[in-house]
């Protein structure tokens, strides 16, 4: 216990201490002195309380936890493995009355028959607070003429800041005139020249560098300086000596000292400053060449008026010139951007071209009736949104007789006798021409990447007859791009009714003949191996997916080799299925920047995969949840596109080398052109971050503008930082004439299977641009046995795709909601709330 009696004793002194201050503000006040028993009467009750008060927080926050607990173990308490907050509360309650103090009772002994020490004890208080009152109104009398001096000086500064302006001008144009002509050769106005650093360096003692640490000087800080120097003290002198003379007198007597120029300087300080930073902003705009006439010329209010008066003059006639210049070239800049890219994004109108529209739902037999007309055709082209839909028809076309070609970028196959194509959209050439073109899913036109694609095929096409496919939304964009051209329109509407299921679709419901849709290849997979282990067999379709593979895996389900089929959106487009019912795993995706709901198009455009004529006569579709809501958005009428994308083409890029020869200008003026009204510029930001890569290098020295932008443009996953290296070191590879590096091949996993699927079709890409069309058999038939690797991995090896903790690994239930198990989420959340 000497802990605890060492803490009461100290409590007891700062008791004293506080009621004897508690005693001085009671008397102080009164200017008759009231009796002790006066004082007790009135103040008892607060005396004890800050006995009460001093005495809890000090053995509170003085004793150690361990003194606390021997106080409450001698007391009674067992306090064996009670939380410290409940020993803290429970010391508090029980030291509150241990050891009390008398404090009355030590009043009453110190003051109750004493009554000349309690007479003295008045005496001395009051003397106290009446020094300190006169004081106190001393110093608002100081305080308010130091006021009204400051406030007749800064009226006086006011009046007088034009010439001062004029001085400081003066002064700038003759330390201008001391610095190098190699700098002021090198600047026009004064701002350049406030840029321009001095060789010199500031430190953070000199308050003007205005942070710590060292700082570059520049002139800025000379001119602040100079001004400092030579101006602040005439100014508060001039002021002084024009003040009146009762201010003066004032001051002095309050402060018991002669008011002089460098303590009123010192007073408007702040004021003098807000006029100098004004100077300083006001002088930018200068020119260095009128400034310099200032130098030679003592310093005279009149003339110096003059001078400025003329040159403030000049100034304007020269800044009006300026700005004559801008516009004219700003006038010239989009007479250019007019003729680089403006005329190329009009729809060319009075062709003589038959145009087909044919415009409904997904599964309406759309694409067949217009491959029907394009096979009568002496020439035919289809144009695929997808490398898979390209093949698809190659092989359809093939199999009736047709001497078909195909061309998707990374193959090319049977071109040379070739009478009908079969590309993707991205290979269409505006100067080829065909008897008949087919377009597909046309309503692609509004991609923010892939858009314009569409658009130069739907107004560039060279051909007799075109015929053009979309959904409903496209329809009023294609027309109003077609203008007054030749146009038949057909309307198509399922033959199969869609049916919503009125209740939340389990897993366990999983049926022959269904389709789910999830929107990752993680979910996918993780799905997949779920229902194999529930003695299901699966295909599965997702983006990374190689095309050959996805065939494969769709042939087994058409087939019936598989039962199920697992896909993300990719199901949506072109891919004609048997299939009994789609269901909708997710209600959201994540477009490349959030996590959204899906769209109206986008449940329509896969829910119509539902139903085949003949198999399937209701296409069947359900949900997980939010079923009214995603029942709407299949209901809710198409809403017509409003804008599409656009991109630069080679007519571009011809009319731009008039002007220049390099990429870094062309993004420039590609950023700077206003894309007519409908359209949406497409950002190029992948291609941008292509040619940071290599801006500059001998990569872009050496190849030609049109050549290196072809490159850049190349469509392949730009997010894969393996993929942007190999398309490095293959730049580098072209720019020095070697041998282009061939794509690293690995096995190990499906992840390494896909990548290097993905590497294999960059080397080909380059290798038919190239025009190496030999050397490409080969790593075609080498990308085919990857494919068949990825094909078998996904039909035999599905067991480690369990849906897991992404902290701790645990495995979850196929239906938990989330990505984190429940611990995780747990000790996460007691982490933070711990911290905060």
């Amino acid at each position: 216990m000497d802990q605890l009696e060492k803490v009461h004793h100290h409590a007891v002194e700062h008791t004293k201490r506080k009621v004897h201050e508690d005693i001085n503000r009671f008397l102080e006040t009164k200017e008759e002195m009231p009796s002790f028993e006066t004082y007790k009467r009135e103040r008892q009750p607060y005396i004890e309380q800050i006995w009460t008060n001093v005495w809890i927080n000090k053995a509170s926050n003085d004793v150690s936890k361990r003194g606390k607990r021997a106080f409450l173990t001698d007391i009674g308490y067992d306090v064996e493995g009670v939380s410290r907050k409940i020993i803290n509360k429970l010391f508090r309650d029980e030291i509150k009355l241990y050891m009390p103090f008398d404090v009355i009772g030590w009043l009453d002994e110190r003051y109750a028959e004493n009554h000349e020490y309690w007479a003295s004890k008045y005496q001395k208080s009051r003397s106290a607070y009446i020094e300190r009152e006169e004081e106190r109104i001393l110093k608002e009398k100081r305080s308010a003429i130091e006021r009204e001096i400051e406030i007749t000086a800064y009226k006086k500064l006011e009046k007088r800041a034009f010439l001062y302006f004029l001085y400081v001008r003066h002064l700038m144009g003759e330390h201008i005139a001391k610095v190098t002509p190699e700098i002021t050769a090198r600047v026009e106005k004064v701002w350049e020249l406030y840029e321009e650093p001095t060789g010199a360096v500031l430190f953070g003692d000199d308050w003007r560098s205005y942070k710590h640490g060292r700082v570059d000087e520049t002139y800025y800080h000379v001119f602040d300086q100079l001004i400092d120097n030579k101006l602040y003290g005439p100014i508060a002198k001039e002021i002084l000596d024009d003040l009146p003379k009762h201010l003066r007198e004032q001051y002095d007597a309050l402060s018991d000292q002669t008011l002089t120029s460098s303590t009123l300087m010192w007073m408007i300080m702040e004021e003098i400053e807000e006029f100098k930073i004004d100077w300083l902003s006001h002088m930018q705009e200068e020119y260095i060449d009128d400034l310099l006439l200032l130098a030679h010329v003592p310093f005279d209010e009149e003339r110096h008026q003059a001078m400025y008066e003329e040159s403030l003059e000049k100034r304007k006639q020269r800044e009006a010139e300026e700005l004559a210049e801008i516009e004219r070239q700003k006038e010239e800049e989009e007479r250019m951007l007019e003729d680089i890219f403006g005329r190329e994004y009009r729809p060319q109108t009075g062709r003589d071209i038959r145009y087909v529209l044919h415009i409904g739902e997904t599964n309406t037999g759309k694409t067949h009736h217009a491959l029907k007309q394009m096979k009568k055709g002496k020439t035919g082209l289809y144009l695929a949104p997808l490398r898979l839909l390209a093949l698809e028809v190659y092989e359809k076309l093939n199999n009736e007789g047709l001497d078909s070609g195909l061309k998707t970028g990374e193959e090319e196959k049977d071109l040379d006798d070739a009478t009908h194509l079969s590309c993707t959209v991205e290979m269409f050439h505006e100067r080829d021409f065909f008897d008949v073109v087919v377009i597909d899913e046309a309503q692609m036109i509004t991609d923010k990447d892939r858009g314009f694609s569409w658009y130069k095929a739907i107004t560039n096409v060279n051909a007799n007859e075109v015929h053009i496919i979309g959904s409903n939304n496209a329809k009023s964009i294609v027309l109003e791009l077609l203008g007054d051209a030749n146009i038949d329109i057909y309307d198509y509407e399922r033959d199969i009714p869609l049916q919503v299921e009125s209740s939340p679709f389990k897993i366990q419901q999983t049926e022959k003949g269904d389709a789910l849709v999830c929107f990752s290849r993680k979910r996918v997979l993780e799905t997949a191996s779920k229902l194999r282990k529930d003695g299901y067999s699966v295909s599965m379709i997702y983006g990374s997916m190689p095309p050959e593979t996805r065939k494969k895996q769709m042939e087994r389900f058409i087939k019936g080799e598989t039962t199920v089929i697992v896909s993300t959106d990719a199901i949506g487009m072109g891919l004609n299925l048997p299939i009994r019912r789609i269901v909708f795993l997710e209600n959201e995706k994540f477009d490349g920047t959030k996590r959204r709901r899906l769209t109206s198009q986008e449940v329509k455009q896969i829910a119509g995969r539902a139903g085949r004529k003949g198999i399937y006569n209701v296409g069947k579709v359900a949900f997980t949840k939010d079923i009214q809501l995603m029942t709407r958005l299949i209901e809710q009428p198409d809403e017509p596109v409003q804008s599409f994308a656009i991109a630069p083409t080679n007519n571009v890029f011809e009319r731009f080398q008039k002007y220049y020869r390099d990429l870094g200008t062309f993004f420039e003026l590609w950023d700077k052109f206003d894309s007519p009204y409908g359209t949406i510029k497409a950002t190029l930001s992948e291609e941008r971050e292509l040619y940071e890569l290599i801006r500059g290098t001998e990569i872009e020295g050496r190849l030609s503008m049109m050549d290196l932008y072809g490159f850049l443009h190349l469509p392949f996953s730009k997010k894969e930082m393996p993929l942007i290296l190999q398309w490095k070191n293959k730049m580098k590879a072209i720019a020095r004439g070697g041998e282009l590096p061939e794509p690293k091949i690995k096995t190990d996993t499906l992840e390494d299977l896909e990548l290097t699927y993905k590497s294999l079709g960059l080397h080909l890409l380059f290798l038919y641009r190239l025009g190496r069309q030999t050397e490409a058999i080969y790593w075609e038939r080498v990308r085919e046995e990857i494919s068949d690797d990825v094909h078998e991995h996904l039909k035999t090896d599905m067991t480690v795709y369990n849906k897991k903790c992404k902290y701790c690994g645990r495995s979850l239930p196929f239906e938990f909601p989330h990505t984190m198990c429940d611990d995780c989420h747990s000790k996460r959340y007691r982490r933070r709330f711990t911290k905060s």
